[in-house]
């Protein structure tokens, strides 16, 4: 006899278990290592950020920390705590040392060159964007060489054009040569930011009766306002700090600006601590303003334009 083995009917598949054999497990276990890994990367790159911090900070306040102490006793304890502190030294490099006309001096220099390059930047770059003419494109490649041209090899025949000029010691003949220097570097950016605007927004204007000068002031302008607080920023700082045209250009101590200033506390056989580092946290204070009240606007000028 055979015998006649009864083979099991093969069960219907089903979309579940179709997806079952097609899609292992494994990617699923695997979810938790890679949540780990990211945790990892973002401790390690909190703990690198915050070093950083630390490190560019900590020089800071050591300047602060001194700042409050006396000669003795940095000259004892450099890294010392200010037990007793003391506003001494800020009286006596404000009031003694001149330092109240060094920082007048600095204001004048830097706020006045700023804002004279950023008016002439700001209308160039209008100009540039939105003219199809070759000769504004030409000229346009003439003001982008600035940034190309290593200007203080230009000191020398400045200098002695400003001599001719009888402009040497005096703060206009800084003014003008920081407000020049600037000028390519704020073009550049504010152009950037008018080309990204859409005509139609002039044509409107337009239509709503508004004159090109009207256009520019009330539409155009406070729109390209975080390209004017990154080109004011990134202008105020290294004209702020800036020592080597004023040393060469400057030859009146009353002229003097707080880079150049803070040379006369240093001594040829000593230096009063104290007063320098009061004078370089007094520099420093207008820096840190700025900042604070411009930082939202220069993220945004420097992050505009990335999602597109």
């Amino acid at each position: 006899m055979t015998t006649v083995q009864h083979v099991p009917a093969e069960l219907p598949r089903t979309e579940a278990s179709q997806d079952a054999r097609i899609t292992p497990p494994g990617p699923a276990r695997r979810r938790p290592a890679r949540r780990e890994g990211g945790r990892v990367g973002a401790l390690l790159t909190n703990i690198f950020l915050w070093g950083y911090a630390v490190v560019a900070i900590g020089p800071l306040l050591l300047m602060v920390n001194n700042s409050l102490r006396s000669q003795q006793q940095i000259a004892t304890e450099p890294l010392g705590l200010p037990l007793e502190p003391t506003l001494d030294s800020y009286r006596e490099a404000w009031l003694t040392a001149s330092f109240e006309t060094y920082f007048i001096n600095s204001a004048i220099v830097t706020v006045g060159s700023v804002a004279l390059g950023t008016v002439v930047s700001v209308l160039a770059a209008y100009a540039f964007a939105r003219s199809r003419s070759r000769f504004l494109a030409g000229t346009e490649m003439v003001f982008l060489s600035g940034l190309m041209l290593p200007v203080h090899l230009a000191i020398l025949p400045l200098f002695y054009m400003l001599d001719a000029l009888g402009m040497t010691s005096s703060r206009l003949s800084l003014i003008l040569v920081y407000a020049a220097l600037g000028i390519p570097f704020s073009t550049f950016v504010l152009a950037v930011f008018f080309r990204q605007m859409p005509v139609e927004l002039e044509e409107a204007a337009r239509l709503d009766g508004a004159g090109p000068f009207q256009t520019f002031v009330r539409v155009l302008l406070p729109l390209v306002r975080p390209a004017l607080a990154t080109v004011i920023v990134f202008r105020f700082v290294p004209v702020w700090n800036d020592f080597f045209y004023p040393l060469i250009l400057l030859r009146d101590r009353d002229t003097y600006t707080l880079p150049v200033g803070l040379t006369r506390f240093f001594g040829e056989y000593s230096t009063d601590w104290p007063q320098l580092f009061a004078g370089l946290t007094i520099a420093t204070v207008p820096l840190v303003i700025i900042f604070l009240i411009a930082t939202k606007q220069i993220i945004n000028g420097l992050t505009a334009g990335m999602s597109k």
